[in-house]
């Protein structure tokens, strides 16, 4: 009965973890998503400038 139970688990984990990766490689690359990931991927290199007390938090002072 183990040996049964295990290989049950084993063949329907795998096929669960093949349909999940399948399913977000789809979501990753559908065209219409195209533009979410290109504004996230530009998000490390944007600048500060919008936010005025940027700067006084990357030199760690805090205004009360």
């Amino acid at each position: 009965m183990y040996e049964f139970l295990a290989k049950t688990a084993q063949t329907w984990g795998l096929l669960l973890f093949v349909a999940a990766f399948v399913m977000v490689l789809i979501y990753a690359l559908r065209p219409g998503n195209r533009q979410t990931f290109e504004r996230a991927r530009q998000i490390p290199l944007d600048d500060d400038n919008d936010d005025p007390d940027a700067e006084d938090r990357d030199r760690g002072e805090v205004k009360s």
